[in-house]
Order: C-alpha cells, then sequence, then structure tokens
C-alpha cells in the first residue's frame, strides 16, 4: 500500500538561525476508481481505506445506495518504475442488477485535493436525488454534545498530528460517541472514506447521527450528507450560500463556525437540543 506521510529534509529558518531537519509530508497519490473495468473517476488522495473511500463516492454519486449493490472491490495491477504495485488503481464490480454509472450524465469525474468534483456540466447535474432523506429524521443532538465535537475530531487526527497537512471527516451519534474519523488531504475524500466506513457495515441511511468536517461546508459535503442520509452536518468553518440552499431543501441541520462554545445554525435548528 502507498506511504501516508512521506519524510522530506527542510531547511527550518528561526529566530536562531538555519538548520536542516526532516519533516512529514502528507502523501498525495492519484486513485482511479474504475466500475466493471471503465475508468469512472480519478480523485488525488492520502492513500490508505481505499475501498472506503470507493463505496463511500458510489454512494454519494448515487451509483450504490448499500453494501450489497457491491459485489467486489480490487486493485489492478499498477507498477512504478521499480515494479512495485503501486495501489492506485481500484475496481469495483457492481452486483448482478445494479445500474452502472449513467453514461449519458455529462459528467467530469476529475477530482482534486482541495475542490472534489470538478468541471460539472451544470448545477442540475450534481442535484442527485437522494433514497435516504434526512428530512425526517428526529434527531436531537445537545449543544454541549456538539461543542465538544470539534475536538474529538482532532483527537482523532493521528496523521495531522504528524504533518499539519491533512483535512478530516469524523462521524458521531448524538450522544457524542465516535465511530470513525478518517484523514485525506481532499475534505471531500475524507468524508467519502467515513461514509464508505458505514456503508460497509450497512448502517446507511446513517439516521441520528453528525458528520463533523474539519473545513468549510461546501455545496458537495452537504449533498453527501444527504445522499447517506446524515441529518446533521457540522464544520469548523464557513459554509458557502449554496451548501445552505441545499441543507434547507434536503432537510439536514447545517452548522459552521463551531468553536469552542459557540456555533451558527443555518438551517433545522429544532435539531440542536
Amino acid at each position: 500500500m502507498g506511504r501516508v506521510t512521506v519524510r522530506r529534509p527542510v531547511l527550518r529558518v528561526d529566530a536562531s538561525g538555519r538548520t536542516r531537519v526532516p519533516d512529514a509530508l502528507a502523501a498525495e497519490e492519484p486513485l482511479e476508481l474504475r466500475v466493471g473495468g471503465r475508468p469512472l473517476a480519478v480523485t488525488m488522495r492520502t492513500p490508505g481505506q481505499d475501498v472506503e473511500l470507493a463505496h463511500g463516492f458510489l454512494l454519494t454519486e448515487g451509483v450504490v445506495a448499500d453494501r450489497g449493490d457491491v459485489a467486489l472491490a480490487r486493485y489492478c495491477d499498477g507498477v512504478d518504475d521499480e515494479g512495485r504495485n503501486t495501489y492506485n488503481v481500484l475496481d469495483i464490480a457492481l452486483a448482478p442488477g445494479v445500474a452502472p454509472p449513467d453514461p449519458g450524465v455529462e459528467r467530469n469525474f476529475y477530482t482534486t485535493s482541495s475542490c472534489g468534483v470538478c468541471g460539472k456540466a451544470a448545477l442540475d447535474a450534481v442535484r442527485l436525488r437522494t433514497r435516504h432523506s434526512p428530512a425526517d429524521d428526529p434527531a436531537a443532538v445537545p449543544v454541549s454534545v456538539l461543542t465538544g465535537l470539534p475536538d474529538a475530531l482532532r483527537a482523532g487526527q493521528k496523521v495531522f498530528a504528524a504533518t499539519g497537512g491533512l483535512h478530516a471527516a469524523g462521524l458521531f451519534t448524538a450522544t457524542g460517541e465516535a465511530l470513525a474519523v478518517r484523514e485525506d488531504v481532499g475534505r471531500h475524500n475524507a468524508v467519502d472514506k467515513v461514509l464508505g466506513w458505514a456503508l460497509l457495515r450497512d448502517l446507511v441511511p446513517l439516521a441520528g447521527t453528525v458528520l463533523m468536517v474539519s473545513g468549510r461546508a461546501s455545496f458537495e459535503l452537504v449533498q453527501k450528507a444527504a445522499m447517506a442520509g446524515v441529518p446533521v452536518l457540522a464544520a469548523v468553518s464557513a459554509p458557502s450560500s449554496l451548501a445552505v440552499e441545499l441543507a434547507e431543501e434536503q432537510g439536514i441541520t447545517l452548522i459552521g463556525f463551531l468553536r469552542g462554545s459557540s456555533m451558527n445554525v443555518y438551517t433545522r435548528p429544532e435539531r440542536v437540543a
């Protein structure tokens, strides 16, 4: 498997002068996802939990809805200059009867570590129809639980502690129990890994849960929460206007600027107990 961190020498400059020291960097490598042998997406990601990432991606793109929709996930042969398998190509076989991704939908599935899926043909193309709507979820999350989530998420960021260069996503119960925390150079990948973890354990739809993310709340992350049936999405930073609009439309409680003892609740505030 690929390395999560890479060691590189750096020149450190501070008040005491200049020194050469080793530094740990978050690894970033491409992963090509194939469905039935046909290329579907290329994403820049931190190696690790690739099968979770693939399941989460297919869930949030509306290709699958539960674990039984995927028959097999396997790495394809691919070697580097030294003859080692790069583990950078993953092929997904869908179960009999599961429709493959629609080739007629104009979607450019090249994704970057900064913005996720880019170059979609139109806004309507990303307004996917979820089979796990969270709109009627009666979840209630105490303020005391919500304010503790940023620290709980940070406690699970082992690679961030070494590199300072990764986003994180965590899935929590309404009482604050951490179910899964995943890290990645791309915040969308971190979310896909968490949701893929849940799909592989037959936990989707994720009723009564909170998805906590380390950065901002974008339209795409709200969409991913909706596709997995997550009723509450919380972020330490700001949401975009379109993220708030989609959260309102999908019945998701969207929380931003969750820091210390304060937060902004943008939609469905009745879930904040």
